[in-house]
């Protein structure tokens, strides 16, 4: 059965802040005198949760109280660079590409993601646009999935997830969606393609597989 629902994933998706999410990470290593990581290191150890992946790159437990701290200073330096980003180079013509219903669903602060979903001149596309709701991110995005689906009154059978971390294909999975993956963003491609989901290297790709799936 084909798909007729789209959700779209945001960060490293849509919005093309891939630079922007290793400077804002290297500054909260830096804050625990940790090396800086490269882009490439970046999306080969990049996972959610994320308190597993700072573990993962400090070689240590984390403290109690400290992926708090951490996923603050994140967020404080990706607010101040958020204005240098730009959609991906193809998301406007993929957007139009896509002829059902499309959502958005971001693990960005849901306060901060509409203005800005909204400033990129996205949201009369969207049904639906969900960010976290909380004070802390890093989670896992299955229930958020969940939860956003429910909200629409979509089935996870009649959904897509396109997004390009190994965690959105978990989502999709757990929900009984389907997933396309897209290279661009957070994740080594290598990664993406041993998920098993079919693999883009653009979002218009990424829409034409999807509209398969």
């Amino acid at each position: 059965m084909a798909s007729k629902h789209l959700v779209w994933d945001w960060n490293g998706t849509l919005l093309d802040d891939l630079p922007l999410v290793v400077s804002s990470t290297n500054a909260a290593f830096a804050s625990v005198f940790a090396p800086a990581l490269t882009a490439d290191a970046h999306r080969r150890t990049f996972r959610r949760p994320v308190a597993d992946f700072y573990a993962e790159v400090l070689g240590r437990a984390l403290e109690e109280g400290e992926f708090g701290r951490l996923d603050k200073i994140f967020h404080d330096a990706y607010r101040l660079g958020l204005t240098t980003c730009g959609l991906a180079a193809d998301a406007q013509a993929a957007i139009a590409s896509w002829t059902g219903t499309q959502s958005l669903l971001s693990m960005w602060f849901h306060e901060e993601l509409v203005p800005e979903v909204e400033r990129r001149g996205l949201t009369a596309l969207l049904a639906r646009i969900d960010g976290l709701r909380g004070t802390v991110g890093g989670d896992l995005k299955a229930e958020h999935l969940a939860r956003h689906l429910s909200e629409l009154g979509v089935e996870g059978s009649s959904a897509v997830l396109i997004g390009d971390s190994v965690d959105d294909a978990d989502a999709a999975a757990s929900v009984g969606a389907r997933c396309v993956l897209y290279t661009g963003g957070f994740t080594d491609p290598d990664r993406l393609r041993a998920v098993g989901v079919p693999v883009a290297d653009s979002l218009v790709e990424a829409v034409r597989l999807a509209a398969h799936a």
